[in-house]
């Protein structure tokens, strides 16, 4: 006799999404009582095996969104002893194992096993998960498309697919391997795709994969008219060369419980810690360039609280959920606005306050605007707190300190010190000396360096036509580019995607500014935008593409 499907009772929003009784009883124990816009709206499509097309950002519960009606639909095909399996698809191995344990956390009751593949881990005991046999794949597209080469996955179970962040995918250079992913797996199945963003790759991809989708557009909330937001958005206005020490100033002033710092490069984000660590801050950097034994480590201590900041690039925090997150920091102005928006998104969740922070460069501040449209929230320009300011802040938070202590009631164990000091000095004199020790035993190392005051630009006059790039023309043809050579090529297994991702996530130039590569037997050229070039060289010195060392230089040859 087959296993049957129990439909849930009505006891809260997710029960009358008519899911497995078993799931909204898990969620029960979750507190998950209501659904937000994007499970509300998807849940219902999914379950009846529609394709969908959905556009939402971090934090709105998109995963929930389609992990539940997947293990719903798993579940119907196991109660039919049908042999069935799901694959979902994500830019980062940190974002595979969310999404994994996601999945193990919603179907423990439905005996349904996840497992996440990704690289920098062994292919053979990937290899043995699969033989052995998984119900949800959860994996980043260049280990899985190893993976269908060495015919080692099996593609004809898979009934569902799901494209989870697509745009970080294309935007780190997946696009061939998601075409080539989805072209080999059964026609006939359901796929789903949801994206922050929806750019005209996209919509491509959509159209080449998805049969008939529903599309859905979930929408940062807006502010009620009169009503404090949840994030407060500041930018302060930077002298090039004080970054390192703003940030230490502002993270003074703010205390943060927990912040994660932006950075462009591997490089930048270990300079950052250095100097973090130095000033006293429970610092550490995160990057691709780290193990997966570390960056797991890193990410347990600060899931644990015991790290306050992390610093880090974008790959590498790409899918994190920290629900302890107070401050996001911008050490630099995000490349677009929709990366704000992700970015700013991992705080003020289920109604936390939080706090949006960016650093930039003068030349930055007309930026600020397309960020306020798309947030439709003003982002204040504040001044760099001044030493007097962070000294007297620091002395507030030590009165708070010891206030709490006052008022929870001091331990009798220290009487015994207090009658001996009492008898060597006076009152006053052994309670100052007790509050400048516990002033300096809470706070980071001294800082004196006053940062020079950088003053706003008055607003520009309208442009009629649209805002204007800064950036260096070629007469009649755009932005002016300059060519790369890289001493590696086809013989070296070098591909496209190699090359993007060493300039975007080495030396963090976006992919926008990258043009034309022609691979050779023995080397490559790459046009990218003429101002970043000596950056790329400078970033990629002495580093390494597929495990090989590779020389970067510009090109003699001038681009056509």
């Amino acid at each position: 006799m087959s296993e049957s499907i129990e439909q849930s009772p009505a006891t809260n929003g997710f029960a009358n999404l008519g899911l497995d009784a078993r799931l909204t009883a898990v969620l029960a124990t979750l507190n998950y009582t209501q659904p937000t816009p994007i499970q509300e709206q998807a849940i219902p499509h999914v379950r009846e095996g529609r394709d969908l097309v959905g556009q939402a950002g971090t934090g709105t519960g998109k995963t929930a969104a389609f992990a539940l009606p997947v293990l719903h639909r798993l579940a119907e095909a196991k109660a039919a002893k049908q042999d069935a399996a799901a694959l979902v698809l994500v830019p980062t191995r940190e974002l595979a194992m969310q999404v994994a344990e996601a999945f193990r956390k919603y179907g423990k009751t439905i005996g349904l096993h996840a497992f996440a593949i990704y690289g920098g881990e062994s292919y053979s005991e990937q290899f043995r998960a699969l033989k052995r046999g998984v119900d949800v794949v959860v994996a980043t597209p260049g280990r899985l498309a190893d993976h269908m080469r060495n015919g080692a996955f099996p593609h004809r179970k898979i009934a569902a697919v799901i494209l989870d962040e697509a745009d970080e995918m294309f935007d780190m250079g997946f696009a061939d391997e998601i075409e080539a992913i989805l072209a080999g797996l059964p026609a006939e199945r359901q796929t789903l795709l949801f994206s922050a963003t929806m750019p005209p790759r996209i919509a491509r991809i959509t159209e080449k994969f998805l049969r008939d989708p529903v599309r859905i557009t979930v929408a940062k909330p807006k502010a009620v008219e009169g009503e404090k937001p949840r994030v407060r958005q500041t930018a302060c206005l930077v002298p090039r060369g004080f970054k390192p020490a703003t940030l230490a100033r502002i993270l003074g002033m703010e205390d943060p419980t927990s912040a994660i710092v932006f950075c462009k490069t591997r490089g930048e984000t270990e300079d950052l810690t250095r100097v973090l660590l130095e000033r006293g801050y429970h610092a550490a950097a995160l990057h691709g360039g780290m193990e997966q034994m570390q960056r797991d480590r890193v990410m347990k201590l600060f899931r644990e609280e015991t790290l306050t900041v992390l610093v880090a690039t974008d790959v590498a925090a790409r899918g994190l959920d920290i629900s302890h997150l107070s401050h996001v920091v911008n050490f630099h102005l995000p490349e677009s606005p929709e990366v704000y928006v992700h970015r700013s998104g991992r705080v003020g969740r289920a109604g936390r306050e939080g706090v949006v922070l960016t650093l930039i460069d003068p030349r930055e501040q007309y930026a600020l605007k397309a960020i306020e449209r798309l947030t439709n929230q003003p982002i204040q320009i504040a001044k760099v707190p001044t030493v007097a300011q962070l000294k007297h802040r620091q002395i507030e938070r030590t009165m708070e300190r010891l206030v709490e202590v006052i008022e929870a009631g001091p331990g009798d164990e220290y009487k015994p010190v207090l009658e001996q000091m009492l008898k060597m000095s006076d009152a006053n004199t052994v309670l100052l000396a007790a509050i400048q020790l516990a002033h300096r035993a809470g706070q980071p190392a001294e800082d004196e360096q006053e940062i020079p005051e950088v003053f706003p630009k008055k607003p520009m006059a309208p442009q009629r036509d649209g805002p204007r790039d800064a950036r260096p023309m070629h007469r009649g043809r755009g932005p002016a580019m300059g060519r790369l050579f890289f001493s590696l090529g086809r013989e070296a297994g070098i591909t496209p995607r190699d090359l993007v991702g060493a300039i975007a996530n080495e030396a963090g130039v976006p992919s926008r500014d990258i043009g034309p590569i022609e691979i050779a037997d023995r080397f490559a050229l790459v046009d990218v935008l003429d101002e970043a070039c000596d950056h790329v060289v400078e970033r990629l010195h002495e580093s390494r593409i597929k495990g090989r060392k590779v020389a970067v230089r510009r090109d003699r040859a001038p681009v056509r």
